[in-house]
């Protein structure tokens, strides 16, 4: 049985952090499979296959460090991370694979001829960077990094493309597979009762999403202050956590919406929440392939997203909309469909499949 360790920055409640658990899960039977993070006693973690091993480098989760933290913890990885490998992480394993941008990837790239080297890239690297300084530096430190790797796998084919044009002429060979997810699980867990109920009166929209920049909720506060000005009722729900929430919260109070734009929080299950909404929306600035538009898809919700690579996930989906990623459009957007009182974009029911995904990452593994 080959072995194999995965490395992400944690198991918290994130997407890729999702699609990583769902994936181990269904592999963990033909492989022997360990989970390496750096933060550890992230929330996913007790979701994992009691045959799939855990390895933390530290004990304590993400966010009981400090922003400074974080960023000395990378800088050490960066400077130290042959020290770091050698120390954590290298053992008999047959595959290694980063499966998140960032520190892990440059950890585990660190050279081991016993080994064979695999990293997963989720987004469009040209928006994760930026354009200044800094992001010039990253591009050139994370181009050596992608080299030490003999294979790189995009979870979508715009963010292939766009790595390409970055990155010409890398010496790994590419490969594009999707985002798996147990669409059964979803089905299950959508029908968990929660203590929570939207509001009948009104449109309601809901986003599952980081709270990061790129996910774009200050643009979203400022297009709903907009509507609800103009008379557009309607609320608006986001499920999830991160480091923009207290400026987000700030912006909600300040420009008094405390009764119609809300931040749920982190949810260890979104899918009732999912299930009830009228419209799921992920009107991000930049996205990857955006795994939560497959539970969407799962629970045959309508989708509204902006015109991003996660446009990929909803190409063959009847039930979706894109919108251009413009404050402007987005505002246009949502105007209509609460003028017209829209609850589906499309009447047809889909069933979805994703068996394939698995066959893909088996036969992945299974290559010398």
């Amino acid at each position: 049985m080959k072995k194999i360790v995965f490395g992400i920055t944690s198991l918290t409640l994130g997407g890729a952090e999702r699609v990583l658990v769902d994936m181990v899960n269904q592999l963990s039977d033909t492989f022997d499979i360990t989970i390496f993070t750096i933060y550890g006693k992230g929330e996913l973690e007790k979701s994992l296959n009691k045959n799939i091993k855990v390895k933390r480098l530290f004990d304590k989760p993400y966010k009981k460090f400090s922003r400074f933290e974080k960023i000395k913890i990378s800088l050490k990885i960066l400077c130290f991370q042959k020290q770091y490998y050698k120390t954590y992480i290298q053992g008999d394993y047959d595959i290694e694979i980063a499966f998140l941008e960032g520190p892990i990837t440059r950890l585990f790239s660190t050279k081991n001829k016993k080994t064979r080297k695999i990293a997963w890239i989720h987004n469009d690297i040209s928006k994760v960077y930026g354009n200044g300084l800094k992001a010039k530096l990253k591009l050139m430190i994370d181009r050596r990094i992608y080299n030490q790797y003999q294979k790189l796998i995009f979870v979508s084919k715009d963010n292939k493309e766009v790595f390409d044009i970055r990155y010409p002429n890398m010496k790994p060979t590419e490969e594009v597979i999707y985002n798996y997810i147990d669409a059964q699980k979803v089905i299950e867990k959508a029908e968990e009762k929660i203590d929570f109920s939207f509001d009948a009166r009104q449109m309601n929209f809901l986003t599952v999403a980081r709270l990061v920049k790129q996910k774009g909720i200050d643009r979203l506060i400022r297009v709903h202050r907009e509507l609800i000005a103009n008379h557009y009722n309607h609320k608006f729900y986001i499920i999830g956590d991160g480091p923009e929430r207290q400026a987000l919260e700030k912006l909600i109070k300040d420009e008094h919406l405390e009764k119609t734009f809300f931040l749920l929080g982190a949810k260890e299950n979104p899918y009732p929440y999912m299930k009830q909404t009228d419209i799921f929306c992920l009107l991000s600035k930049f996205e990857g392939y955006g795994m939560v538009l497959e539970e969407a898809k799962i629970l045959n919700k309508p989708i509204l997203i902006t015109n991003t690579a996660a446009r990929e996930a909803v190409e063959n989906y009847k039930n979706a909309m894109i919108v251009e990623n413009d404050e402007h459009e987005i505002y246009n957007k949502l105007k209509y469909i609460i003028e017209n009182n829209i609850r589906t974009f499309d009447d047809e029911k889909q069933t979805y499949e994703n068996h394939h995904i698995i066959k893909q990452l088996e036969k992945l593994l299974k290559e010398e």
